[in-house]
């Protein structure tokens, strides 16, 4: 699709890194501004106290007359067992213990994080292969390991620090992993999917964010706990080799003269302390700060429910699903889906899918997209797009097909989009997912057209808003948007207007087939709304109990349906209600999959129902040109 209209973005669109609402909702908390203000001082104390003083690291002995005194003007904390100045030698030493610290802590990030992120997001045997190694690492006694690598590496305290971090780093995996799971069943993760973005991507740009929150805690618990650690080693006299100071080892020069000086364990004692616990507040505070930017975002999810020879789907068709089935499998045997699907949509036509919930209408979608929940997987059929088999293309391939050349529009479009993320952001990485040649300022002014185009009113000021701030139509509009990102020739657009008011509905429809128009994209529409269908569709594909029933034109399936179910949700349909009447129902429910009854799948609820519709699959018949219906007495029909 093209678009000739250009709009100036004016200014650009600042990501959430850049925003200043995350930082001002941290620094608003003066517990915030302590913590950071003491971790500051301790940083500066480090970098500074080491080039002032530099003779202090390998000072033997101070003035030995002087040992093991209280605070006085000379020494304002007083002075060890051999007469050394001991705040001079509680800066310096600052340096040797955030530095062990903080190879301890870079050490468990850089593995806990990244393999957390992949064991919960891939899954299946990367899962289990992490939960294995986890399980091992556990079950090893860290100390003893520690020790063993000292007694190789004497007084090493990076050696020791590192071991400490790989020995930690299943314990974040396992936090990183259970938090990943929820957030990769999220809607915008799927959508992000469907726009053709990287696995790598998704992960560490629209999961690692949402999961910040569990990370910051877990990272200052894990420099805490390594700030122990470091400090009870050196206490030991395992690190830090002598005369060079650190908190540890002063702490152990206090026990030893503990009789004689009970002073000299308080000042690293102190210091220690304070810096264990603005570690945890921070962390605390910077993990709510960082909640509330996506906290106001609605957390809604919706699950959906889910033979005989006969005609093909056309051959230039630019989608053709051909004999399509599909399986979960469970743990009492594969369980269908879909049973022997065939339909087809034509280059710039629109195609109803209609039925009610649990047809399979959205995993006849989700198929197509090669995106089946859970254990879904297609058992035998062929989906063709632009004479290419989708089935035979591997994830890698399929990424380059989602969004570029098929997009989607979900149901629920506030949680198809990241809460985390402003607008303009999230429709500019899909742009240039699929348009790498643009530069970022290319990719911003061409979210403008995008928003222009689907007409919101002030995109400049759309582009800067976050999901939660727009109306139920306006977050339709940006999904609309970010779906025709990649310029694609199909559209699937699974139920657009279910969830907006009348009003609303009638605008996104108008919206649909002018887009249609302007670029001359085939729309595949899932609904259950006939008003919908016979407003915007050229046909209409019936489907009941994961079977196509019927499948024709929208003027004969309306004014002659063939099949007894199409003809009951015609009667049922409000737009046909007379006043004073009751509505039309149709007697049961759909079947669930794997309990579909012998024969015609809607034989139970069929008033035209004989004994041979119960006896073996029915096929499907041409009664008409063009008309296609899964009944064998569809002459009876009114």
């Amino acid at each position: 699709m093209t678009v000739t209209s250009v709009v100036d973005t004016g200014s650009s669109t600042p990501t959430p890194a850049e925003s200043p609402r995350f930082w001002h909702r941290l620094f608003s908390r003066k517990l915030a501004l302590a913590c950071f203000a003491f971790l500051a001082l301790i940083a500066t104390v480090a970098i500074i106290a080491p080039i002032v003083l530099p003779d202090i690291s390998g000072q033997l002995a101070g003035d030995l007359l002087a040992a093991r005194q209280g605070p006085t003007g000379a020494h304002l904390l007083g002075t060890d067992s051999l007469g050394r100045d001991v705040l001079e030698r509680l800066l310096v030493g600052t340096r040797i213990t955030l530095i062990g610290v903080g190879e301890a802590l870079a050490t468990a990030l850089l593995l806990g994080v990244p393999i957390g992120l992949a064991a919960g997001y891939v899954g299946g045997w990367t899962d289990r292969v992490v939960g294995w190694l986890a399980d091992l690492t556990f079950s090893m006694p860290a100390i003893i390991i520690i020790l063993v690598v000292l007694s190789v590496f004497p007084q090493n305290t990076a050696a020791a620090m590192i071991t400490l971090g790989v020995i930690v780093a299943p314990g974040l995996m396992r936090v990183v992993r259970s938090a990943t799971l929820p957030v990769r069943e999220e809607l915008y993760v799927a959508a992000a999917r469907v726009s053709g973005l990287s696995r790598s991507y998704i992960i560490f740009r629209h999961i690692l964010p949402r999961i910040a929150g569990p990370i910051i805690v877990q990272a200052s618990l894990l420099a805490a706990v390594a700030l122990l650690a470091q400090t009870g080693l050196a206490f030991l006299g395992l690190l830090t080799p002598l005369p060079a100071p650190s908190w540890g080892g002063m702490i152990g020069d206090g026990i030893q003269n503990i009789m004689l000086q009970p002073w000299l364990i308080w000042p690293p004692g102190i210091i220690t302390a304070l810096t264990i616990l603005a570690l945890a507040l921070l962390g605390d505070v910077v993990r709510d700060a960082s909640a509330e930017g996506w906290a106001a975002a609605p957390s809604r999810r919706k699950k959906h429910r889910a033979t005989a020879e006969k005609p093909l789907a056309d051959s230039g068709a630019l989608l053709s699903i051909e004999n399509l089935t599909v399986v979960f499998d469970m743990p009492g045997g594969p369980v269908p889906v879909l049973d022997d699907v065939t339909l087809s949509v034509g280059p710039g036509e629109t195609v109803g899918l209609v039925g009610e919930s649990g047809c399979g209408k959205t995993i006849t979608a989700m198929a197509v997209l090669g995106l089946l929940p859970g254990t879904g997987r297609i058992e035998a059929g062929r989906i063709s797009f632009g004479g290419q088999d989708l089935t035979a293309l591997s994830d890698k391939e399929l990424e380059r097909v989602r969004g570029s050349q098929i997009g989607l529009i979900s149901q629920e479009p506030m949680i198809s989009l990241n809460p985390v993320f402003r607008v303009g952001w999230q429709l500019a990485q899909a742009v240039r997912t699929h348009h790498p040649e643009l530069t970022r300022r290319q990719a911003k002014q061409r979210v403008i057209e995008l928003l222009h185009l689907v007409q919101l009113p002030d995109p400049t000021q759309v582009a800067r808003r976050y999901p939660h701030e727009l109306s139920g139509g306006m977050a339709q509009r940006v999904a609309i948007a970010r779906a025709l990102a990649g310029d694609p020739k199909l559209l699937i657009a699974d139920e657009p207007t279910t969830a907006l008011d009348v009003t609303v509905q009638a605008e996104i429809l108008d919206l649909l087939r002018e887009l249609q128009l302007i670029g001359n994209m085939a729309i595949l529409l899932v609904t259950h709304d006939w008003g919908v269908v016979t407003d915007l569709c050229d046909r209409a594909v019936v489907m009941y109990a994961g079977q196509v029933v019927e499948q024709a034109e929208i003027s004969p399936i309306v004014h002659q349906p063939r099949h007894p179910y199409t003809e009951a949700l015609l009667a049922a349909n409000p737009h046909n209600s007379e006043p004073g009447e009751a509505l039309p129902t149709i007697v049961g429910a759909v079947p669930k999959p794997g309990q579909w009854p012998t024969g015609c799948h809607f034989h139970p609820r069929c008033p035209y129902r004989r004994a041979d519709c119960m006896e073996s699959p029915i096929p499907l018949e041409i009664p008409a040109p063009g008309h296609e219906t899964r009944c064998i007495h569809h002459d009876r029909l009114r």
